[in-house]
């Protein structure tokens, strides 16, 4: 049953093929069991490739069927088609086609199964490259927020400034007039005397000033230090909007991408492996001698061909036939007094019908 199932993979005439000798039938149940298993991986390439993309084991494998029995087609059609031929020149030329289509096959089979093969190297490379995507998000969106924040902190200081310059003032007055008190500046005489009170005057003064200055200034800079932290905080919610489309950055194509990324050898070695198995009918059947099988195909196509031309022949040999007896007919029949004189007679009676209908025509437009 095994084998039946296997001859039937390998796309072979089930009729023929009973009918030759036991080893030919197990050279063409193997080549039919190597079209089987490709699409077998295949299918579970595609449904692991699928996976990634949709997160949903059953419409993964749904597709990943249909993608290996579509596979199963073409590699029955490609070992099926291939005809052996005297010339192994005439046989070269027709397996380049389909060497190629098998290339292409096995380079769709092969990636997907790489890509789970090297997993763990691929999620290392994801991770550094959703790293340095952070790093790279967070200072695209800092540019946005520092310039305004900037400024902020530029007039902060600059008001922050003013109180000090105030503050510096208001001191320097403040050991002016301790100075005249003491006798050791201005008029040089102990006590407090009249220019003493005139300084005392003018720091009080500056130290109102000082003090209202603190508490516009300080109104103002707690505006500014609210609307820092709300920059501060729109910023930290841009990057943690942002942050998961970074997270969620390992679909098939990034994987891919991170694939190549890596030593090359292992992953052409994988290749070459799955470039064998699917070659490998191919080139069984290219190396291969006539056999059994093939003596007895060439047979049945000779039979055929031959049929169809001895009906093809004799549908031309009938028309001919037909044409040169029509022919003569004609050709007798031309010469013939009877037939002659019927049809002047039916061509003078179609003249009268034509000439009464023309005349009862003008006597109604009259």
């Amino acid at each position: 049953m095994i084998k039946d199932f296997f001859l039937l993979c390998s796309g072979v005439d089930q009729d023929l093929i009973k009918n030759c000798s036991n080893g030919e039938q197990n050279k063409y149940a193997g080549i039919g069991a190597t079209v089987f298993f490709t699409a077998l991986m295949a299918a579970i390439a595609c449904s692991y490739a699928l996976y990634t993309v949709f997160d949903n084991i059953y419409t993964a494998i749904f597709f990943g069927i249909l993608w290996g029995l579509l596979i199963f087609n073409l590699d029955r059609f490609i070992v099926s088609t291939i005809k052996k031929r005297d010339k192994k020149r005439q046989e070269i030329v027709q397996v380049i086609p389909r060497l190629l289509l098998a290339m292409i096959i096995a380079v769709v089979i092969s990636k997907p199964l790489e890509l789970k093969i090297f997993e763990k190297e691929i999620n290392q490379v994801l991770l550094t490259e959703k790293n340095q995507m952070t790093l790279d998000n967070k200072a695209q969106i800092a540019q946005q927020f520092t310039p305004e924040i900037t400024a902020l902190n530029t007039e902060i200081s600059s008001l922050k400034n003013e109180i000090d310059t105030k503050e510096t003032e208001v001191n320097t007055l403040y050991e002016t007039y301790i100075a005249e008190a003491e006798g050791r500046k201005g008029t040089k005489l102990i006590g407090k005397g009249p220019v003493y009170k005139e300084k005392r005057d003018k720091h009080d003064a500056a130290l109102k000033e000082l003090a209202q200055l603190k508490t516009d200034n300080g109104a103002k800079i707690k505006v500014k230090e609210e609307a820092i932290a709300n920059l501060i905080q729109q910023q930290k919610d841009s990057e943690s909007k942002t942050q998961p489309i970074i997270s969620n950055f390992d679909g098939l194509m990034a994987r891919v991408n991170a694939l190549n990324k890596l030593p090359w050898l292992p992953s052409f070695f994988i290749f070459l492996l799955f470039l064998a198995i699917e070659t490998a009918p191919i080139f069984a059947k290219l190396i291969s001698s006539k056999s059994e099988y093939d003596f007895k195909f060439e047979n049945q196509e000779s039979l055929a061909k031959t049929w169809i031309q001895q009906q093809v022949h004799q549908r031309e040999a009938l028309l001919q036939t037909d044409i040169d007896l029509n022919n003569k007919i004609y050709s007798d029949l031309k010469t013939e007094e009877e037939i002659y004189n019927y049809k002047q007679k039916m061509a003078r009676n179609l003249m009268k019908l034509q000439a009464d209908s023309f005349y009862k025509n003008q006597q109604k437009i009259l």
